[in-house]
């Protein structure tokens, strides 16, 4: 055998046998749309009487949604300054470029380049939320500061004061700003203070499940520091539990990228020998707290890897009697509904009722710009939302027919989504069938209509991230 042939053989023994069920999976990965979508359309397409009831209750959140007069946070901030102003594109484009911008003179000429023009002084005054008053009259500030204007008044006279403190000011000014918008969709900066800002909407019966921010890690000292916030982070989520179980106390959700350097496909063999201890060690330590313990999506050439490592977990005896162990499946996958199937069976084989969050999906641009810088032939993902909507309720009514083996959890802003899996899932609900959720700082203003016996008395869990601004919206 030659040295080629050797170094072949090497990556044949990387290739375990698939199952029916896991070469359905294979084999959907970057099926055209026209053969993966009208497969989907049966199972999601209402019934005339469902259609009705789903119009009408999607109609009904989205009426309720609307009369709330007061709009805080960056959710007024977004109303106040739409994309279709030439304001509102400033400040996102400033959201997505300061952060990655490491010189402070760079900075400060962005700043200049996308405040100057904009018309702050119109939007003061007209949201009555104290979040965006204070961001407009900072705008306004910054605005005048960059375009140097001579005007006379108060405005002028605060425009000659900031000036002479010079340019940092400006920089340091936005910042602040964007810290504001960035804490919005953060619920603490630690562990501790997330579930101390919690408590309130625990109150009002809400339920939480943390994620640690963080970049997938480069380094084992990166995965090092990973594993014992993880740790860390369990063991306070476990002592605010109370133990009062996987479905009404808190949990957490987890990053493999974050545990080991190379999460790759291609080192299968070194992550299932060097991660699985670690990824163990943790869903045992969830199980000791009777929390639940979820393994979050990631990229498309990573899922075969993530179920290989949820497969070991669910048929390791150790985690035996503990429905705690949980899965994130995103429904803009062509492979999404081949996973649900997967899914279902792996929780009957290995007689365990595994926690499924449903999303839409968060890596589209991402994926699709991989396959176009590959020369593939196909994509991973559904190249419009129409299909990922398609697929999302496809899957929930999968989902809800196997209440033996998963526990469903819809990750959901959509009103129209949220009217649909209701009436998917039938009148007659009881505890522990199903949940929604939404993104802290995003969608609870949508369930406050749907938490609680006062309104359709469906439960929902906060997704909340942990760590700093910075962290989430690099």
């Amino acid at each position: 055998m030659t040295d080629e042939a050797d170094v072949f053989a090497a990556f044949r023994a990387e290739v375990t046998v698939q199952t029916p069920l896991r070469s359905a999976i294979t084999a959907a990965y970057r099926s055209p749309e026209p053969e993966c979508v009208p497969p989907l359309f049966a199972l999601a397409t209402a019934s005339a009487e469902e259609a009705e009831r789903i119009k009408a209750l999607a109609r009904a959140l989205v009426a309720k949604l609307r009369a709330k007069t007061r709009a805080s946070g960056v959710e007024g901030l977004i109303h106040e300054y739409s994309l279709s102003s030439q304001e509102g594109v400033a400040l996102m484009c400033l959201a997505e470029a300061l952060l990655r911008i490491p010189d402070a003179a760079t900075r400060d000429a962005l700043i200049r380049d996308k405040l100057a023009p904009g018309d702050w002084r119109a939007h003061v005054g007209q949201s009555p939320s104290l979040f965006v008053n204070a961001a407009t009259w900072g705008l306004v500030l910054t605005g005048r500061l960059v375009t140097t204007t001579s005007e006379q008044g108060l405005t002028a006279a605060l425009t000659r004061l900031i000036a002479r403190s010079g340019e940092p000011i400006i920089r340091a000014g936005v910042d602040v700003a964007m810290r504001l918008m960035g804490e919005q969709f953060v619920t603490g900066r630690t562990i501790e203070e997330a579930i101390g800002n919690s408590r309130d909407r625990e109150a009002r019966g809400f339920a939480f499940s943390y994620d640690m921010l963080g970049e997938a890690a480069t380094t084992g000292e990166d995965a090092a520091r990973y594993l014992d916030e993880y740790e860390r982070a369990v063991h306070a989520i476990g002592r605010a539990s109370h133990r009062r179980g996987i479905y009404e106390g808190p949990g957490i959700s987890i990053k493999l990228s974050a545990l080991h350097p190379r999460y790759q496909r291609i080192k299968r063999a070194r992550v299932m020998n060097e991660l699985m201890p670690r990824v163990k060690g943790l869903a045992a330590l969830a199980k000791s707290y009777d929390i639940g313990f979820n393994i979050d999506a990631e990229e498309a050439d990573r899922l075969d890897l993530s179920l290989d490592i949820l497969e070991t977990l669910s048929l390791d005896p150790d985690l035996r009697g503990w429905n705690g162990l949980g899965f994130v499946i995103q429904a803009y996958g062509k492979r999404c509904s081949a996973v649900v199937d997967w899914l279902i069976d792996l929780g009957r084989r290995s007689r365990r009722r595994l926690m499924i969050r449903l999303v839409k999906g968060a890596y589209w641009d991402s994926e699709i710009k991989r396959a176009q810088l590959d020369g593939l032939d196909g994509f991973p993902v559904f190249t419009r939302k129409v299909y990922t909507d398609v697929s999302y309720l496809a899957c929930a009514r999968k989902l809800l027919a196997a209440p033996d083996a998963v526990y469903p959890q819809f990750a959901t802003h959509n009103a129209q989504t949220l009217a649909s899996v209701l009436v998917f899932a039938g009148p007659d609900f009881y505890r522990g069938q199903y949940e929604f959720q939404c993104l802290h700082g995003m969608g609870e203003p949508l369930y406050e209509d749907v938490v609680g016996r006062h309104n359709l008395d469906r439960p929902c869990r906060v997704y909340a991230p942990v760590g700093s601004h910075e962290t989430l919206l690099a």
